[in-house]
């Protein structure tokens, strides 16, 4: 089986927390971590392609089982056939390992731990400081102590952060994402999260029963970014893209996907504004 960016299978490797997908934004192979199998997540976002997601934390985890499930996989990518057998030529490198899964990771009882497996296993390969860790986050758990020490660890070992900013319009954050933070709430977590580790903003960009974000919206965005700058987070770029595979939430009908000639605009808007990079992935 040839990995697809269309195809995010959680069990593509026949693994529990474990699995390959081919990132379109990584341009290469990321290593998920999925420490939500019970499909439980604190928020509900629109656009999820998970199936049967319930409200919820992630459960407890078989830590010895998630050791070896890491260590197995990469032994496969590094020393096996893996890359060749799987992967496209010109993607046959391993960009990340990226804590994301069927939920919001840093729910879990055992993120920190789970961090910890993850260096010590990069460190055994030859691949710690070669092979970058990404917690991609809605941030909603970042005041947590042992989260933030998980933060500490990945900036120590080559990590970054993917924080989830798709609106700062609340009333529309609380439809897309299904959560009611407000913008104090995400403009403190921002902060928390870049002067720990180094953070990039991730931006979901569709239409909502056939309509674009404005361009009102999207200077809200970008106003929001700034101030999250001015106030001190350290934000080195933000990430837009499009949908790529089907919702499998309630709403999804209200979805459809946005050109790329769109996005790459509303991704200029945004730059100009902010005065950082914005990377367009339709």
């Amino acid at each position: 089986m040839t990995l697809s960016t269309n195809d995010h299978d959680r069990g593509a490797a026949g693994m529990r927390y474990v699995y390959p997908v081919l990132s379109r934004r990584a341009k290469g192979v990321s290593v998920g971590i999925n420490l939500n199998p019970n499909n439980a997540c604190n928020w509900r976002c629109i656009y999820c392609q998970v199936p049967d997601l319930s409200r919820g934390a992630g459960p407890a985890i078989d830590m010895d089982l998630l050791r070896t499930e890491v260590d197995d996989f990469l032994s496969r990518l590094v020393s096996g056939d893996y890359l060749e057998r799987h992967l496209p030529p010109g993607l046959r490198r391993i960009n990340d390992v990226a804590f994301s899964g069927n939920g919001e990771s840093t729910t879990s009882p055992h993120f920190l731990e789970a961090v910890e497996v993850v260096i010590s296993s990069l460190d055994k390969h030859s691949l710690l400081g070669r092979v970058k860790i990404v917690l991609i986050t809605n941030g909603s758990q970042l005041g947590k102590a042992e989260v933030q020490e998980g933060l500490r660890r990945m900036a120590s070992a080559r990590g970054e952060i993917w924080f989830k900013v798709d609106t700062a319009d609340e009333s529309r954050r609380a439809l897309i994402n299904g959560t009611r933070s407000t913008n104090e709430r995400v403009l403190d977590d921002l902060v928390t999260a870049s002067q720990i580790c180094p953070t990039r903003i991730q931006s979901c960009f569709f239409a909502l029963d056939g309509k674009l974000p404005g361009i009102d919206e999207q200077k809200d965005f970008a106003a929001l970014v700034v101030e999250a700058i001015r106030r001190g987070a350290k934000i080195t770029d933000v990430l837009l893209y499009g949908l790529a595979r089907e919702s499998q939430q309630s709403g999804s009908e209200r979805l459809s996907r946005c050109d790329a000639d769109e996005i790459e605009e509303a991704a200029e808007r945004l730059a100009k504004i902010t005065g950082i990079p914005v990377v367009a992935h339709p």
